[in-house]
């Protein structure tokens, strides 16, 4: 459903940029020189439109394009943070290779024998396709408790931006296999354990453990 609607704005937008350069080819119909131009013109912009609309919109939309979002799907990383302009650029340049030879035919081979439904473009990116939940669904659940005292050494040489890796993954983590659900909790818990003081015991649950580095670091003065 999301392809057929992007695919769909896709060909129109083509359709109206065709008539617009058109009727400025009638214009310019007395200089050929202009004439070849305007044919090359559409045929970048026409480029553009075919290969650069899924990367800028799932860039500029956080892994949303507008069929993903009438469909209420969302790329993310594999651990579950949002994705970048690299990874949009990555995904997509793959798009050619799972239209082969035609109708998305190895892309939909891939879907169907991944445990993830992934295409070849989310395996070289590091990416999933994930249903989106309307924002009153959307906070996460915990299960620690608000009170939990455990104290981490080094919690101030935790950044914001890891802690809003760490928040994104608690949110989208229902949404993941098992399997990469574990993964991504092992290695974001992994990279944590390198500025913070751990003792075995308390990252016994990983996914507890990254709840209580939250609640640390949101009770620290640093946190706004």
């Amino acid at each position: 459903m999301a392809l057929f609607v992007d695919s769909l704005i896709q060909f129109v937008a083509l359709v109206l940029l065709f008539i617009l350069l058109a009727i400025l080819g009638v214009g310019f119909r007395g200089s050929p020189e202009l004439g070849r131009w305007v044919l090359a013109l559409y045929t970048v912009l026409g480029f553009l439109l075919y290969w650069g609309y899924f990367a800028i919109f799932e860039t500029l939309w956080k892994g949303q394009t507008p069929g993903k979002r009438q469909a209420g799907i969302r790329v993310i990383r594999d651990f579950g943070r949002e994705i970048t302009v690299k990874e949009a650029i990555a995904r997509n340049l793959l798009r050619s290779v799972d239209m082969i030879p035609g109708v998305y035919a190895i892309g939909i081979a891939s879907i169907f024998l991944s445990p993830q439904n992934k295409r070849l473009g989310d395996y070289v990116a590091g990416t999933v396709v994930v249903h989106d939940r309307p924002p009153e669904e959307s906070q996460p659940f915990w299960n620690t408790r608000e009170d939990a005292e455990v104290a981490f050494g080094g919690i101030e040489k935790i950044t914001a931006d890891e802690i809003q890796m760490v928040e994104t993954f608690l949110l989208r983590r229902l949404d993941l296999s098992p399997t990469v659900r574990q993964q991504s909790a092992q290695r974001i818990a992994d990279h944590l354990c390198t500025k913070l003081e751990v003792k075995d015991e308390d990252r016994r649950d990983l996914e507890n453990f990254l709840e209580l580095v939250v609640r640390q670091f949101r009770k620290s003065a640093r946190y706004r």
